[in-house]
């Protein structure tokens, strides 16, 4: 398992984070191999800290706070990543030599997430559109990630204002059969989180 933005890079990619180049090296690896793998790739996990930071500002002062302006995203919950998973492992005969992208339902920009959140939650919550460089020192910084995840997630933070999140994929339906959940259902399951 990689990330859905490792398909857009090649040997000479340079604006990615040292993970996704470990992944993409990894990807490389297990294709000059021969060995039968599957490639599942996601997008950003609803669980991810660059989401984490959208939680506690919701809780906080009711508005998302991100510094994406106008860029698109298409975050997956964990749990779907994880049913993919499962059935490629019941059954991997039929997905060896595959890549499987996996989306959410839709690709929306932040204020259509807002609302989706304020419909899930029956409160208005706003969006915020922060400086990259205050977002990273106060609202990353804040939680405290090691050096290596914080460059991560900073360089993810980087990616979606340069709209290379702005994707939509079927991996999960076509491995399913069903549906990713979107972002409602996630708040929906974890209301705690965005509550002080």
């Amino acid at each position: 398992m990689s990330q859905l933005t490792v398909s857009e890079m090649d040997a000479t990619s340079g604006s990615e984070s040292h993970q996704h180049r470990q992944q993409w090296l990894v990807e490389q690896v297990l294709d000059w191999s021969g060995l039968p793998v599957v490639q599942v790739r996601p997008t950003v996990f609803m669980e991810n800290p660059l989401f984490r930071t959208v939680f506690s500002s919701i809780a906080k002062d009711g508005a998302i706070r991100w510094p994406f302006g106008e860029a698109k995203t298409s975050p997956i919950a964990a749990g779907d990543v994880a049913a993919v998973v499962e059935e490629i492992l019941a059954d991997p005969a039929r997905h060896i030599g595959r890549i499987y992208e996996l989306t959410g339902p839709r690709s929306q920009d932040i204020a259509a997430l807002a609302a989706e959140m304020s419909d899930a939650l029956h409160r208005t919550v706003g969006y915020t559109d922060v400086p990259l460089q205050e977002w990273l020192d106060n609202d990353l910084g804040a939680l405290g990630l090691p050096d290596h995840v914080f460059q991560h997630i900073s360089t993810m933070a980087r990616l979606h204002v340069a709209g290379r999140y702005d994707r939509q994929a079927d991996g999960m339906a076509e491995v399913t059969g069903r549906p990713a959940a979107g972002v409602a259902d996630f708040v929906r399951k974890n209301p705690e989180l965005f509550t002080r």
